[in-house]
């Protein structure tokens, strides 16, 4: 009896990382993908990482109902952790493209995201899926389960979590978001800055030239240009990806 309850809080204390972990997962934590698909997934991988992976459990007469709670908060605090980095991982291409929407003046032009059931804009979602197309195509799901399986590695089941640790990364992870997406929006921001040199030019030769109409159809004509030279180097990103999870997770 002693042994089925620490096998069944061991059992928990899995599934309670995997499920926090994959419920901010940008593709797993979709709103179109059904509820019972990510609870079926979940369960299995939790049942497969709990009989693989070792724990720190001590036996049911030594825990507590307090403790078994403290120890299933450490495993969701571990799993919410490592989500959110792949989130702000996740979240480069789509910032970026925020940004080309920022010059082009499609700001305002807002749609629905029928996968997260949220308002984005146009080009950002569309390098999104582009995105997300090319990283399953390249079995990038597989990292994922590896990440869980390298995380029981460095933290087992049952830890004290490190929590500079993991503040650490998330706070690299933010600061690798901001970076990256100025660097892959930087060929467009410089496009945009010629274009204004340009029209500011225009406008001392020609003053009778209306620049603000003229600039709207230029800069959106441009901003789609530079998107579509802008696709092959999103296939580079996606080769990169790994390592970037590798330098920013506390693994």
């Amino acid at each position: 009896m002693e042994l089925m309850l620490e096998k069944l809080l061991g059992f928990v204390m899995v599934l309670t990382r995997i499920s926090a972990f994959f419920m901010l997962l940008p593709v797993f934590g979709w709103k179109t993908i059904p509820l019972r698909i990510k609870v079926a997934v979940t369960v299995l991988l939790a049942i497969f990482f709990s009989i693989i992976t070792p724990n720190q459990v001590a036996g049911p007469k030594q825990v507590s109902l307090l403790k078994a709670m403290l120890l299933i908060a450490n495993e969701a605090t571990y799993g919410l952790a490592l989500g959110l980095i792949i989130v702000c991982i996740f979240s480069v291409i789509q910032l970026a493209g925020r940004i080309i929407e920022g010059e082009m003046g499609l700001t305002m032009a807002q749609i629905l995201d029928p996968l997260t059931g949220e308002e984005t804009e146009s080009l950002g979602s569309l390098l999104e899926m582009i995105f997300i197309i090319l990283f399953l195509s390249a079995n990038g799901h597989h990292l994922f389960l590896l990440i869980i399986s390298r995380s029981y590695e460095a933290f087992p089941a049952g830890s004290i979590p490190t929590i500079p640790v993991l503040a650490s990364g998330i706070i690299k992870a933010g600061s690798a978001m901001f970076l990256a997406s100025l660097r892959l929006a930087a060929p467009m921001l410089a496009a945009f800055l010629l274009l204004l040199v340009v029209l500011a030019v225009l406008a001392r030769i020609v003053p009778e030239m209306d620049i603000w109409f003229i600039s709207f159809p230029l800069r959106v004509g441009l901003g789609l240009l530079m998107a579509a030279i802008f696709l092959p180097f999103i296939n580079g990103f996606v080769a990169e990806l790994a390592d970037w999870m590798a330098k920013l997770l506390p693994l």
